[in-house]
């Protein structure tokens, strides 16, 4: 039953991912924890589900020419060594996973929190980044070094709560490089997503032990033809309406986390 459960699971987080566009990780991380799955455990296994989830959708976007390479390579040398080394120190700093699961607990919500604001005034970044002047002018004109340190952020919150790695560093494109079509903010944030899931998940598991690998076949047997089914309907589905809906539930969620 438990099996079934974690299917079903799967399938309900990817077909709202294939619907909205909401990242599976600040979807499935705190279902998985509601189902009752340790926080270490639940947050190991969705960096890994998050990983293979995505990976096809790199494919595509280099077909399409959607992905900005220098960008993903410049994200990535600030985030994967900040993946490691977040992991490498909860390993070496804490007894067990009881030791730093209000780290974890905290981080999650705070993550929740900023994605939901992010998909709430998603329109209003896209705005506030044409302007040049301000504190939008210094950070346009030291985007590549913003983007590096920005990297190693993400390296460490998604490590921590496995949450950010798609909607934070979409904002994050957005604000920075506000001259990217759509498209490109969309295929390099994925592009980097994976790399930086799949290091982050993998550092669960080899320093800390973190990743049920039974949960993650039946997560993903349930959501990744769910996925598909969702980006069929997607046209047909009033994503205005289911956004910020998720966005709300998203920010409730990361109030209780972070907070209770």
């Amino acid at each position: 039953m438990e099996a079934i459960t974690y299917i079903l699971a799967g399938a309900a987080v990817g077909l709202a991912v294939g619907v909205t566009g909401v990242g599976g990780g600040s979807l499935m991380t705190p279902l998985l924890i509601l189902f009752g799955i340790p926080y270490n455990v639940a947050i190991g296994t969705d960096l890994l589900f998050a990983a293979f989830t995505k990976a096809g959708g790199v494919r595509t976007h280099h077909k399409l020419g959607n992905i900005n390479w220098s960008l993903v390579k410049l994200l990535a040398m600030g985030s994967i060594p900040a993946s490691l080394l977040t992991a490498l120190l909860l390993r070496t700093l804490f007894q067990g996973a009881t030791d730093y699961q209000d780290l974890l607990t905290h981080s999650l919500g705070l993550m929740l929190i900023v994605t939901s604001a992010v998909i709430l005034f998603k329109k209003r970044l896209q705005q506030a980044s044409q302007s040049n002047q301000g504190i939008m002018g210094a950070l346009h004109r030291h985007g590549r070094s913003v983007t590096l340190i920005s990297g190693m952020v993400l390296g460490v919150l998604v490590t921590l709560s496995s949450v950010g790695a798609g909607a934070f560093c979409a904002a994050l494109l957005l604000v920075l490089y506000p001259q990217l079509k759509a498209s490109q903010v969309v295929g390099t944030d994925i592009a980097h997503a994976v790399p930086l899931t799949l290091i982050a998940g993998l550092g669960h598991l080899f320093f800390l032990g973190n990743v049920d690998f039974l949960l993650l076949g039946a997560l993903l047997l349930g959501s990744l033809p769910a996925i598909h089914i969702g980006s069929q309907l997607s046209s047909k589905v009033p994503n205005h309406v289911l956004q910020p809906t998720l966005a709300s539930l998203l920010m409730l969620l990361g109030f209780k986390f972070a907070f209770l």
